[in-house]
Order: structure tokens, then C-alpha cells, then sequence
């Protein structure tokens, strides 16, 4: 005969401890990813989409050095609230990087950057000549 350990446990605790743990950790701010990103190419260009919504432009910091693109940013909820007396208060803080090698074909100097409903949009003109450039930094209008 075999043994088993066995533990008593209030199914209702463990469905609402797998809820806010598991299902609801990432929307409440418990668990920061790094945020999708879409790359579509047309004949003048890629325009790399990165999803970050709540975020401000001034959060993102944007670098290029040796043809690799580097987009990261650093935020933390700011919001308070005066006069509430809280049990329990998500903070929503965060940070991510992400790095795209680019083709030689960009045009390094008209790369564009912006920031609208939650989407940083950066252009990526092509070009024909074989020039890189080796550091800049590129500001989000």
C-alpha cells in the first residue's frame, strides 16, 4: 500500500488566489512584459509599431548604435489619491528593452519617431547606399 499526503484546501481560496495570481496579475500591473511589436514594409520603408499603451513619450528612450535599434522605457504609476483609506492597491511600474538589428538599406539619418493613442510608431526609410552611421539618438516627436 502506498501513502499519500494528503492536504485539505478551500477550493473558493485557491479559484481567487489563481485569479488575482495567475489571470488578473499582468492587468493589475503585477507582471510587465515586453510590449508586442509589428514591422510592416512598403516601398519607401518599415514602420515598426510597438504597443505601449498609458505610457508617455517621454518615457521611451531610443537609440541606434552599430545598426541596432534599441527602444526601452521606464514608468511607474504616479497616481494617488488623497483621502482613501486603501486594503489593498495595485502599483502598475515597469520597464522593458527591445532591440531590432536593422537591414544596411535604412536610411539612418531620416529615421522618425512618434508617439500616438498608445502606439510608438518609428519610421524606417530605405535607402540604396551602402553608408552607415555608427550612434545617434532619436527623439519621439
Amino acid at each position: 500500500m502506498t501513502l499519500i499526503k494528503w492536504q485539505h484546501r478551500n477550493p473558493l481560496t485557491d479559484m481567487v488566489t489563481n485569479l488575482f495570481d495567475n489571470d488578473l496579475g499582468d492587468f493589475f500591473g503585477k507582471r510587465f512584459s515586453d510590449p508586442a511589436a509589428n514591422i510592416i514594409e512598403n516601398n519607401d520603408a518599415f514602420i515598426l509599431d510597438i504597443a505601449a499603451p498609458g505610457m508617455k513619450k517621454d518615457d521611451f528612450k531610443i537609440n541606434l548604435e552599430n545598426n541596432i535599434l534599441n527602444i526601452s522605457a521606464e514608468f511607474e504609476d504616479q497616481k494617488r489619491e488623497d483621502g482613501k483609506n486603501y486594503t489593498r492597491k495595485e502599483f502598475y511600474y515597469g520597464s522593458f528593452n527591445r532591440a531590432f538589428t536593422l537591414p544596411k538599406t535604412i536610411d539612418l539619418e531620416g529615421i522618425k519617431a512618434d508617439y500616438t493613442d498608445g502606439i510608438l510608431q518609428i519610421t524606417l526609410p530605405k535607402r540604396t547606399d551602402e553608408r552607415a552611421e555608427i550612434k545617434k539618438e532619436i527623439r519621439i516627436s
